[in-house]
């Protein structure tokens, strides 16, 4: 009967012993895996970052490089034209479709890349034998097209604005009312609730990935499309502010895609984007009354 028992005992830790070994392999195995997808999808972003930039660089199909457009809309250039007015076709607007397209990935994609990364380990997490590149795709393509929405948008206010002659053909705003409105209205915006609840969003990618939780492909570019639109509702006041520096103009693209990154990242970035509010409201009405 000791004997039986001995043997039973015996038994029932070696299970426990092998159960254990065997968990903790898995969980090794599944930490080097989710290692691996990492740095495939940190790979593949930063590819697509890359080429955005390049793009920016060689002037966007504009006729002339980013840094000689910068050079035009800067300084003793600020007011300089590229050259005959521009004149609006369907291939103009696809034209400044994408290259406001590009220039948002080159801006907000390194600022959303963290909770890409997020999703992609979450999905292999949950679904250990499937590869989670093709719901990080989806989820980054939503993410996209919901910037794909803004550009649109983007394209139609240049237009107007252009044709009414408030925007020069380096895409920067000639009338100071303008500057000055558009400087105000992203200082106010940055001081919003709606401002606040979209950056509480994009500053909590676990929340965000728990709450807004969907399977498949399709589920996965839903969630990229809806945490896409909260980020564009965080930032869409900024973007506007490219027209007061010159869309083309690299020294406003880099400036503002490090402070995104910075309100969205740092621990302090929320108390960041009030200061800047501040600020930009006060250099708007100073601008407007002719001090700045």
């Amino acid at each position: 009967m000791a004997n039986s028992t001995s043997c039973a005992i015996l038994a029932v830790v070696s299970y426990i012993a092998n159960a254990w070994r065997l968990s903790l392999l898995t969980s090794i195995q599944l930490e080097t895996i989710l290692k691996r997808d990492r740095w495939i999808v940190l790979a593949g972003l930063t590819v697509v970052i890359l080429l955005s930039w390049i793009y920016l660089l060689l002037g966007a199909g504009m006729g002339m490089s980013g840094i000689e457009m910068t050079r035009l809309s800067s300084g003793d250039g600020m007011m300089m034209d590229m050259g005959e007015t521009t004149t609006w076709s369907i291939g103009y607007g696809l034209l400044m479709f994408f290259m406001w397209w590009i220039m948002m990935i080159a801006m907000m994609l390194p600022s959303a890349t963290p909770m890409i990364l997020l999703a992609a380990a979450l999905n292999r997490k949950a679904s250990p034998h499937r590869q989670p590149y093709g719901t990080s795709g989806y989820f980054a393509a939503g993410y996209l097209l919901a910037w794909a929405l803004f550009s649109g948008v983007a394209v139609v206010v240049q237009w107007g604005l252009t044709v009414s002659g408030l925007l020069s053909s380096l895409m920067q705003s000639t009338n100071t009312v303008l500057t000055g409105g558009i400087l105000i209205a992203a200082g106010l915006w940055q001081l919003t609730p709606i401002k606040h609840n979209c950056l509480k969003h994009c500053r909590s990618p676990v929340k965000f990935l728990v709450q807004h939780r969907r399977q498949s492909n399709t589920g996965s570019l839903i969630m990229g499309l809806e945490h896409g639109m909260y980020c564009m509702g965080c930032c869409w006041f900024l973007m506007a502010l490219l027209l007061v520096g010159g869309v083309m103009n690299l020294y406003w693209i880099t400036g503002l895609a490090l402070y995104v990154l910075v309100e969205k990242v740092l621990p302090k970035g929320e108390q960041v984007g009030q200061i800047v509010g501040v600020g930009l409201v006060a250099w708007g009405f100073g601008w407007v009354i002719g001090i700045l």
